[in-house]
C-alpha cells in the first residue's frame, strides 16, 4: 500500500492536584490578579449583573432560581472549572454538581457571569430548539477582543450569523464531495513528507500541521508550503487565549492571542486584495475555496477586513477540531489493536477495490461505515471542544427554576457524552453504540446542534477518514509514552507532542 501511495504521489506531483488545593493560599493571589486584570468598566458592570438577578417575589412568575453556588465574588467557580478542564475532566465539574443538587440544571458563575449550566439530554434539545426566541449566541469578552467585530459596528455573534448564511453551500455534503479527492492527494503528500522513512513521529504537532495545510488549501486555495508554515505559527497563540484573564498588557496569552490575531488578519487581508484584482482581471479562473467564491459572490457586501474576520475564524475552526479528532482518533488506534485491525480490514478492502493511483472519492467515504463508528466513539469519549455559550434574551423557566433575563448559559458536550446514564459501560470504548440508530437523541452532540450546529460537521468527518485511511494503510505504531498526560489549554493537548514509533506496512 505504501508503494501505491508513493506512486500516486510521483503521478501528482501522579494525579494532580485539586481544584481547590493550596485553598488557603490562593484567594488572595486570585482576587489581586483579577482586578488588576479587568478594567474598572469591566468589572463595574458585571457587579451590576450579579447584583441585579430579579427576586423571587419580584418575579412575575414565583419560582426559584437553580441550585448552586456562585463561588467567589466575580471570579466564581471559574478556577475550579478550568482546574478540571485542564486535567481533561470538564465533565466532573458538571457531574458532581449535578449529582449534590439532583437537578437538571444548577447555576454556578463562570468568567465574571451568572452561568445556568443545563445537564441532561432534554437541555440540550431545550437549547437547540430555543435558538433566538429564548436564548442567542454569546462570547466571553475575550473571544470578542481575538476576534474583533466588524468595523461597521455588531458583536462577533452577529458577525458569526453573517457566516452562518454563507457557509452551507460550501460545506454541505454535496459541495464537499468535490473535496475528497483532493483531500486524498493531501493526505498522501504530507505522509511522504513528514512520516515515510522515519522511526518516529510527533503526531500532535504533525496534526495540527495537516489540518491547516488542508484548510489554506480548501479556504484560501494557497499551496505555497512556506507561506502555509509563516501563517501557522500564530495559529497556536490566538485558541491559547480563548479562555484567560482578558490582561492585555505584553507577555499575557491574552495578549499574544491579540497580537496573532491582527497579525494574521492583515495578512489575510492582503490575500483578499491580490485575489479579488486577480478575478477582476481575468489573471485566474475562479476557484472553488471559499475565499475566491466569497470574493466572487459577497465582494460587493463585505470589505477586505470583513472577508478576513470571517476567513480567520474559518481557519480556526478547521484547524483546531479536526486536528484535535485525528490525534485522538491515533491515540485510541495505538491502544486498542482489534479496533485499529478492525479499521484496517475495512481501509484496504476500499484500497484493493480500487486502480494503483486512483484518488479516494465520495463512494469510498460512504463505505467506511466501521470508521466512522470508531472515530464517533473517540468524539464521544475525547470531544474535541468543550462547548458553547448562550444568553438568556427573556426571562424564562425550565425545569421549574427561573432564568432571568441576561443570564448565560454553558452548554457541554461531556453533560451527555460522559453520563453513565446515556452511555453504559462509559469508559469502555465500544464503536457499535453507534449500529443501527445509535445514541438517544440529543446525547451525542460533538458538534452541538440546532441553528447553531457547526456548520463543519461533514467537512470534519472527511477530514478524519481520508486520513485515516492514507495512515492505517501504510503503517502500525506504538505509543512512546504509554501514559503521557492531555491537558486542556483550552483544547486537548498531549504534553509531549504523543511521540509514536512507526511499523511501515510491508509493501
Amino acid at each position: 500500500m505504501t508503494i501505491n501511495r508513493k506512486l500516486s504521489l510521483n503521478h501528482s506531483t501522579d494525579q494532580e492536584r485539586e481544584a481547590m488545593e493550596s485553598c488557603f493560599s490562593l484567594p488572595l493571589l486570585l482576587s489581586i490578579t483579577f482586578f488588576i486584570s479587568i478594567s474598572f468598566h469591566y468589572l463595574f458592570r458585571k457587579l451590576k449583573t450579579h447584583h441585579n438577578i430579579p427576586s423571587v417575589k419580584n418575579s412575575p412568575r414565583n419560582a426559584p432560581l437553580p441550585p448552586g453556588s456562585t463561588g467567589w465574588p466575580f471570579i466564581g467557580e471559574t478556577f475550579q472549572y478550568l482546574s478540571m478542564a485542564r486535567k481533561g475532566l470538564p465533565e466532573k465539574f458538571i457531574g458532581d454538581r449535578r449529582d449534590k443538587y439532583s437537578t437538571k440544571v444548577f447555576k454556578t458563575s463562570l468568567l465574571g457571569e451568572p452561568m445556568a449550566i443545563l445537564c441532561t439530554a432534554e437541555g440540550n434539545k431545550f437549547v437547540f430548539s430555543n435558538e433566538n426566541k429564548l436564548v442567542h449566541s454569546w462570547w466571553p469578552q475575550c473571544v470578542e477582543k481575538i476576534f474583533p467585530h466588524s468595523k461597521k459596528g455588531g458583536t462577533t455573534k452577529e458577525e458569526s450569523k453573517k457566516l452562518r448564511q454563507f457557509l452551507p453551500a460550501f460545506l454541505k455534503p454535496d459541495s464537499l464531495r468535490k473535496y475528497v479527492g483532493v483531500m486524498d492527494l493531501l493526505a498522501k503528500k504530507h505522509l511522504s513528507c513528514y512520516w515515510d522513512d522515519r522511526e518516529e513521529v510527533k503526531v500532535h504537532c504533525l496534526m495540527r500541521k495537516y489540518t491547516f495545510t488542508l484548510g489554506c488549501k480548501l479556504l484560501l486555495n494557497i499551496d505555497d508550503r512556506e507561506l502555509i508554515e509563516r501563517l501557522e505559527g500564530p495559529y497556536g497563540k490566538i485558541t491559547a487565549g480563548f479562555i484567560s484573564l482578558p490582561l492585555n498588557v505584553p507577555g499575557t496569552k491574552f495578549n499574544r492571542a491579540i497580537r496573532a490575531s491582527r497579525e494574521l488578519h492583515k495578512d489575510i487581508e492582503g490575500m483578499i486584495k491580490k485575489r479579488r484584482i486577480e478575478i477582476s482581471d481575468k489573471e485566474v479562473p475562479i476557484g472553488e475555496d471559499i475565499l475566491s467564491q466569497m470574493v466572487v459572490e459577497n465582494g460587493h457586501v463585505m470589505d477586505e477586513w470583513e472577508m478576513a474576520n470571517k476567513i480567520l475564524g474559518l481557519l480556526t475552526g478547521a484547524h483546531d477540531t479536526a486536528s484535535i479528532a485525528l490525534v485522538s482518533t491515533i491515540k485510541f488506534l495505538a491502544e486498542l489493536p482489534e479496533i485499529y485491525d478492525g479499521v484496517l480490514r475495512e481501509q484496504l478492502e476500499i484500497a484493493r477495490s480500487k486502480e494503483a493511483k486512483v484518488l479516494l472519492n465520495w463512494e469510498d467515504i460512504t463505505k467506511m461505515r466501521y470508521s466512522w463508528n470508531v472515530a464517533n466513539e473517540v468524539l464521544r469519549l475525547r470531544p474535541p471542544s468543550f462547548g458553547t455559550f448562550r444568553e438568556a434574551i427573556t426571562e424564562f423557566i425550565y425545569s421549574g427554576y427561573k432564568i432571568p433575563k441576561g443570564w448565560k448559559l454553558h452548554w457541554l458536550s461531556h453533560s451527555t457524552l460522559k453520563n453513565p446514564e446515556y452511555f453504559p459501560d462509559l469508559e469502555k470504548f465500544d464503536p457499535s453504540r453507534f449500529e443501527g440508530n445509535g445514541p438517544p437523541p440529543y446525547t451525542f452532540v460533538p458538534f452541538g446542534g440546532g441553528p447553531r450546529m457547526c456548520p463543519g460537521n461533514e467537512y470534519a468527518r472527511l477530514v478524519i477518514l481520508v486520513f485515516i485511511h492514507n495512515v492505517v494503510t501504510s503503517f502500525r505504531w506504538d505509543k512512546m509514552i504509554p501514559r503521557e498526560k492531555i491537558v486542556n489549554d483550552p483544547l486537548p493537548r498531549p504534553t509531549q507532542g504523543f511521540p509514536v514509533r512507526l511499523h511501515c506496512h510491508n509493501p
